[in-house]
């Protein structure tokens, strides 16, 4: 199912540096099936190219109020053919214009005519950010039903630190399609969902983890939560999100987590990398090198989360899995739902560079209890994520 219903964003693109970030956020939008225009002020272009956004849109650039294609003005044109505007990064300049309903170039005339949801994501200097007259244009743009994505606190372009740079393109993207409210199938339903790799300790300095970036299972998380459900993320890193997130480190302290919503849950999915063993004795001291040329440590295996839960759950909870492997990918997978007796297995082949960890896009194949398989092609984990979810629910 594609993430865009045939949904058209227009994004509006202001003078600011941060506006070669929206490079990725137009490939977002492209790669789960969007329709994307861009306006773009006349200032945006000293910061960015046209051929590259005409490239990556697939449409062509509006930047000028007179560009008239048809026997209507472009602003009201745009205006009917657009879901959602999306303006980022927005500059205190066309805040404050928008504020006050000045309409002196196409983004801000757009804009006023705009009567669909507007998403405005600022982008500036710290000092600008916190002058209380860019506030109370804020306050205003909120208080007349414009979302606003704050933004974040970090090293400026301008070379000072502080609030000012621009939210993250993945928050802007979530918040896009939450606002489409594209789907609420998992209203009500409750979604526990790992993410990660777990970290075993050997002593207070060292440790045993794995490659896990930990982007699938959030993907998922941000999708279940977008189609409405109600989502408890238990990661193995720290991350902010709108829903409820519980940090777990090792296989034992996600164990423990995972059983407190066994029976109170609709569906757990276990994409956490989980580690199969841990060190026997943990060492309170660190470990001193010695003379000698090797160093043996005792571990013991770690409690195979995903089968337990599979076979203590009761009916209504459906378990899903992953599988990441670097070879013989559905044969190790088919013996492995098999064995661990769960609803649902997603297999991935964590061997190639392009989808493997760390990568933003997967690849996977879904196997149900009777060894049915659905191939997913490669795509964004957030779009995956929503297949997956799916599949399940459906």
């Amino acid at each position: 199912m594609e993430l865009s219903q045939n949904k058209t964003i227009l994004i509006g693109i202001t003078g600011g540096i941060a506006a070669y970030k929206i490079y990725e956020l137009i490939r977002m939008y492209k790669k789960n099936g969007f329709n994307v225009k861009v306006l773009a002020t006349p200032n945006a272009m000293h910061f960015i190219s046209e051929l590259t956004l005409v490239t990556l849109s697939g449409n062509g650039i509006y930047k000028d109020n007179f560009e008239i294609n048809e026997y209507k003005p472009e602003h009201i044109s745009l205006c009917d053919e657009g879901d959602i505007l999306v303006i980022a990064p927005a500059t205190a300049n066309t805040i404050s214009k928008i504020a006050n309903g000045i309409c002196d170039n196409l983004l801000t005339s757009t804009c006023c005519a705009f009567i669909k949801p507007v998403i405005i994501a600022p982008a500036m200097n710290t000092n600008m950010w916190k002058n209380p007259v860019i506030q109370d244009n804020i306050k205003k743009l909120n208080n007349n039903g414009y979302k606003i994505l704050p933004p974040e606190s970090g090293y400026l372009a301008c070379g000072t630190e502080g609030n000012g740079r621009l939210c993250g393109i993945e928050t802007i993207y979530n918040a896009t399609v939450e606002t489409l409210n594209l789907s609420k199938k998992l209203k009500g339903k409750k979604i526990v969902i790992t993410a990660g790799g777990t970290v075993e300790k050997i002593d207070p300095v060292r440790y045993i983890s794995n490659f896990s970036s930990g982007k699938m299972g959030t993907a998922l998380a941000d999708a279940a939560h977008l189609m409405g459900g109600n989502v408890r993320l238990i990661s193995t890193f720290d991350i902010n999100r709108p829903y409820e997130v519980t940090q777990v480190q090792s296989a034992l302290e996600m164990e423990k987590e995972i059983v407190k919503h066994i029976h109170n849950s609709d569906c757990i999915i276990m994409a956490a990398a989980v580690g199969d063993y841990r060190i026997e004795n943990y060492s309170e001291q660190k470990l001193k090198k010695t003379n000698e040329d090797a160093l043996t440590l005792k571990f013991v295996k770690n409690p195979d989360i995903l089968k337990k839960i599979s076979q203590t759950k009761n009916d209504k909870v459906k378990i899903a899995g992953f599988c990441a492997e670097s070879e013989n990918l559905i044969e190790n997978a088919r013996q492995k739902i098999i064995n661990k007796g769960c609803d649902y297995l997603i297999a991935n082949d964590i061997s190639r560079k392009d989808i493997g960890f760390s990568s933003d896009d997967n690849e996977v194949y879904i196997l149900d209890k009777s060894l049915n398989i659905k191939h997913l092609e490669k795509n964004t984990k957030q779009h995956i994520a929503r297949e997956i979810l799916e599949y399940i629910f459906e």
